[in-house]
C-alpha cells in the first residue's frame, strides 16, 4: 500500500509539474504575443506618420506649383497685353502717316499729326522696355518650374 502510495504521489507530483510547466509556457507565448503586438502597432503609428509627412509635403508642393502655374499664366498674359498695345500704337501711326500723305490738310493739323505719332513712338517705346521685363519675368517663372 505505501508503495501504491508513494507511485501515486508521485504520479500526482509529475502531473502537477508538467501543469506548471504548461501554463508557463502558456504565459510566455502570451507574453511573446503581446510583444510582437506592441512592435507591430509602434511600427504601424511610425507608418501612419511617415505617410502623413509626405501627404503633407505633397500638398505643399502642389500648393507651390499652382501658385508658380498662375504667375506663368499672369506674366504670358501681361506679356501678350503689352504686344497688343504696341500693334495698336504701331497701326495707330501707320493711319496717321497714310492720312498725311494721302490727303491735302492743313500744314498746321500735319504737325498736330507728327506730334502725335511722335507721342506714339515714345509709347511704343515704354511699351518694349515693359515687354522686355515682361519677358525676363515669364522666363524667370518658367525656370522656376
Amino acid at each position: 500500500m505505501d508503495k501504491l502510495f508513494r507511485t501515486l504521489a508521485f504520479l500526482l507530483l509529475l502531473s502537477s509539474q508538467s501543469f506548471f510547466a504548461q501554463q508557463t509556457t502558456n504565459t510566455m507565448q502570451e507574453l511573446e504575443r503581446q510583444q510582437a503586438e506592441l512592435q507591430l502597432q509602434k511600427n504601424l503609428k511610425e507608418n501612419y506618420k511617415m505617410l502623413d509627412d509626405k501627404i503633407y509635403q505633397l500638398k505643399k508642393e502642389q500648393k507651390d506649383l499652382e501658385i508658380k502655374k498662375k504667375n506663368l499664366s499672369k506674366s504670358d498674359s501681361n506679356l501678350k497685353s503689352t504686344k497688343e498695345k504696341i500693334e495698336k500704337l504701331e497701326l495707330a501711326n501707320q493711319k496717321i502717316e497714310n492720312k498725311i500723305t494721302t490727303t491735302s490738310i492743313s500744314e498746321e493739323e500735319i504737325q498736330k499729326q507728327r506730334i502725335k505719332t511722335k507721342e506714339n513712338e515714345v509709347n511704343i517705346q515704354k511699351l518694349k522696355l515693359t515687354q522686355i521685363t515682361q519677358e525676363k519675368e515669364l522666363e524667370k517663372a518658367m525656370s522656376s518650374i
